[in-house]
């Protein structure tokens, strides 16, 4: 059968380190770096120390590193964990094209099971491709995207995390197409986790997709058989969602150049869809030193998806860090008050700030139809900010600060990996960290450097 798994893992099993350009190479070391701090930092959220709590108590194996922690867990534990951690504060990496997706989220699926493997800097670099490449591609065949029929693309990552981890597990080609028949069975999510108010599932929905990954991969190694035809079936996934697909999406011209080039990364810890907007509020107030006592309106128009998921009256009234961080009218004002959009600004005492809370009804957020015609080729948004005084400001964004079109540099890495990782690890232990994964192909074993992502403070 020429089924989409199969070629997916033909495609797999002949991937090799040699095979891949330089740019490649650095542009994934830099997506694990980015990861890195984003799971440093996701250490201390709560929704992670409820997890890291509960897995302390299941017990299991200790063969693979949990970040932070320490600890030792299955590799499948450690898999959720760790991509718990990178997926938590919603920092991470996003590619958006018909759907989002967080392809980052499936770096632990290489990094716990390499560790079991003893997988080189470059078995691990190889695998962090094959998660972006098939991730972003998942992200553009279906019209419309599963997360506009109101599923949630962790729906989506269940085809791609056996993938990854049965690549380190050295699995053969019937190995991963059974993999991924097994996981792609059982991870279908509503997008009720990303509507309205938001809870803690938000983040937890897409690292159980991994996790079942891992668990597949070693299944599958042990004999496990899942259905081939998972994607093109009868009551497989496209006969399932029904509406259009082109399956050649998936396949075409795989090799000849890799997704992972188009991936971005975040400047905000916030939904993709608000960093343009973010990027013009805080140029207009900036250039013009306003300040929030003198605005009478702001309005911000972006595409009819955005205003639909970030600006429901829900977010008008956010109480939680997880609704708050996909907000519109939340950060658009947190942006004026405080000129800035850190982690800082998702405490609780912040969200509850009343400066912040008295500019949430001058924001009106519009679907507008220029804006949806270039989207996704652009991420663009335009904000308007009225004065008391009858002055008004503007500012048209084509997209913003992280885009892979306009990349953060290596010292700006470097200040968002330190920002998220300084409550945990000293700064001596940063730049062991950063030394390892900028010279990952070096790397014997990828324990060398999970024995690094633990707390010493």
């Amino acid at each position: 059968m020429d089924t989409v798994s199969r070629k997916w893992a033909s495609f797999t099993t002949s991937l090799r380190y040699e095979d891949l350009p330089e740019e490649v190479v650095v542009q994934a070391k830099r997506f694990l770096f980015d990861s890195m701090g984003c799971a440093l930092g996701g250490y201390k959220v709560k929704d992670a120390e409820i997890y890291l709590e509960l897995l302390q108590e299941m017990g299991g194996t200790p063969e693979a590193t949990i970040i932070g922690s320490g600890g030792k867990n299955s590799a499948i534990n450690a898999a959720l964990a760790n991509s718990l951690m990178t997926r938590a504060m919603d920092y991470n990496d996003i590619y958006w094209k018909q759907d989002p997706g967080h392809p980052s989220d499936l770096i632990p699926a290489a990094l716990a099971p390499g560790e079991v493997m003893y997988s080189s800097g470059k078995e691990i670099i190889v695998a962090i491709v094959l998660a972006y490449e098939f991730e972003q591609r998942l992200c553009e065949f279906a019209f419309p995207g599963i997360r506009e029929r109101k599923w949630h693309h962790a729906t989506l990552t269940q085809f791609v995390s056996p993938l990854v981890a049965g690549k380190i597990y050295d699995l053969d080609e019937d190995q991963l197409v059974h993999a991924t028949g097994i996981a792609g069975c059982h991870n279908y999510t509503p997008g009720v986790v990303a509507a309205g108010h938001l809870t803690m599932m938000k983040n937890t929905v897409d690292p159980l997709s991994v996790q079942a990954g891992v668990t597949a991969a070693l299944l599958a190694k042990k004999g496990y058989v899942g259905p081939e035809a998972v994607f093109e079936g009868k009551e497989g996934f496209t006969d399932a969602f029904g509406g259009e697909f082109d399956l050649n999406i998936l396949t075409d011209d795989l090799g000849d150049s890799f997704r992972i080039m188009e991936c971005s990364m975040k400047a905000f810890p916030v939904e993709a869809l608000s960093h343009s907007p973010i990027t013009a509020v805080l140029d207009i107030v900036g250039e013009n030193d306003l300040y929030c006592e003198n605005i009478a309106k702001v309005v911000v128009k972006v595409t009819h998806r955005a205003k639909d998921i970030l600006a429901d009256p829900t977010k008008y009234n956010p109480t939680s860090k997880e609704t708050a961080d996909h907000s519109l009218p939340y950060v658009i004002s947190a942006a004026i008050v405080d000129r800035k959009i850190t982690p800082q600004q998702f405490t609780k005492e912040k969200i509850m700030n009343h400066a912040i809370r008295s500019m949430l009804n001058k924001v009106e957020v519009v679907g507008d139809n220029k804006i949806e015609s270039v989207f996704p080729k652009l991420k663009a948004a335009e904000v308007e900010i009225s004065l008391n005084d009858g002055r008004s400001f503007s500012k048209w964004v084509d997209y913003p600060k992280g885009d892979y079109r306009s990349p953060m540099s290596r010292e700006e890495l470097w200040i968002k990996f330190s920002s998220l990782s300084d409550p945990v690890v000293s700064r001596s232990r940063q730049q062991e960290i950063g030394d390892k994964i900028w010279h990952l192909e070096q790397v014997a074993g990828i324990g060398e450097l999970m024995a690094l992502m633990v707390a010493n403070k």
